[in-house]
């Protein structure tokens, strides 16, 4: 993003952090951008809250369904580049 975007990637991770805390089976002070997708204990319906959530809170639209995010997106950060990328995207 560039330094004239609305959103920086900063906000977009905490954001997007905090929706997975909500929804992760792990300790959720634990995780970080880092944190494989495997580990955090997400089913397939929460996965899709959190992308609904994403969408409505940076007015974007997620192209993929659940079985695709798992198998393209491996951490937290593959899923704020993602969603860099839309927000950019619409700028």
């Amino acid at each position: 993003m560039n330094a004239d975007s609305r959103v920086s990637v900063d906000d977009i991770g905490q954001t997007i952090l905090e929706k997975i805390k909500v929804h992760a089976q792990e300790d959720a002070s634990s995780i970080s951008l880092d944190t494989p997708l495997a580990d955090l204990g997400i089913h397939s319906l929460e996965l899709t809250e959190i992308i609904f959530d994403v969408e409505d809170e940076f007015n974007i639209e997620v192209e993929m369904n659940t079985a695709e995010a798992w198998e393209s997106l491996e951490t937290v950060r593959d899923i704020v580049a993602a969603v860099c990328e839309l927000v950019d995207a619409k700028s």
